[in-house]
C-alpha cells in the first residue's frame, strides 16, 4: 500500500457519513488512496444485513437505521470509537478474512500497550475481555472495495446496549476502555489504532487530515 489517509472527523452524523461512505466507494477507481475515517456517532441503533427484529427490544428515542454493513444489530454513541476502512482491497492484495484478521489483532494490541488482556472469538466477530465484548466489527465490500468497519467503547453511556441483542446474542455482556484503563479517551485510541492498522495494512506514508478537506461529505 502507498499512501494512506487517516481522516478525523470529530462528532457526525450517521446517516451522513453512510451516504459518503457509499459515495467514495461508487466514485474511486485505481488512482484513488486509502483512508481511515476516525470518528464519533450521536445515539444511534444500526442494524446490519444479517439483522432480525426481535433483537432491538425497546429503542425508545434512539433511532434505528437499517444500513448495509455484515452483521446485526449493534449501538453507537459519544465516546465510542468508530474507524471506517475505506480501502481498495485488490489494490492492497487483501482478502475480507485477511483484513477482518488485521482489525482485530490491532485492537488487541493496542488494548494490550494499556495492560488490557484481549482477543478474538472464532464463533462471534470483535474483541473480547473475557467475555465481554469492547469493540464490533461490520464491513461492506463493493466493487472490490471496503467500506464500513470498527467501534470500539473506549469512554460511553453504556446502557443503550441493554435495549437490544448486542449483534444478535441475547444477555451478551458489553465493556468499554474506561472499565479498565480510566485515563483513556477516543483522541488516544484514535491515535495508537489507527497506527497499529496502518502497519499492519503496510502503508509507506499516512497522510493525516482534519474534516472533510478534499471531500465533500453526501448531503
Amino acid at each position: 500500500m502507498s499512501e494512506l489517509v487517516v481522516r478525523n472527523l470529530g462528532l457526525q452524523p450517521y446517516q451522513e457519513v453512510w451516504e459518503a461512505m457509499k459515495a467514495y466507494t461508487a466514485d474511486r477507481d485505481d488512482q484513488t488512496p486509502d483512508e481511515l475515517w476516525c470518528l464519533e456517532h450521536p445515539r444511534v441503533y444500526t442494524q446490519g444485513q444479517a439483522g432480525k427484529a426481535e433483537h432491538i427490544l425497546a429503542p425508545g428515542d434512539i433511532p434505528v437505521i437499517q444500513v448495509d454493513r455484515g452483521g446485526q444489530v449493534t449501538y453507537h454513541g459519544p465516546g465510542q470509537l468508530v474507524i471506517y476502512l475505506m480501502l481498495d482491497l485488490g489494490r492492497a492484495k487483501l482478502g475480507v478474512r485477511v483484513l477482518v484478521d488485521h482489525i482485530e489483532q490491532a485492537i488487541v494490541e493496542v488494548l494490550g500497550e494499556l495492560g488490557i488482556e484481549a482477543a478474538p472469538r472464532a464463533d462471534a466477530p470483535g474483541v473480547y475481555v473475557g467475555s465481554a465484548k469492547i469493540a464490533s466489527l461490520g464491513l461492506r465490500v463493493r466493487r472490490g472495495c471496503s467500506f464500513h468497519g470498527l467501534a470500539l467503547n473506549v469512554d460511553m453511556d453504556m446502557t443503550p446496549f441493554a435495549r437490544i441483542n448486542p449483534c444478535g446474542y441475547a444477555g451478551m455482556s458489553m465493556c468499554q476502555v474506561v472499565d479498565f484503563a480510566p485515563d483513556a479517551s477516543v483522541a488516544s485510541l484514535a491515535q495508537s489504532l489507527t497506527q497499529a492498522l496502518s502497519r499492519r495494512l503496510a502503508a509507506d506514508h499516512v497522510k493525516a487530515l482534519d474534516g472533510w478537506q478534499g471531500l465533500r461529505p453526501a448531503s
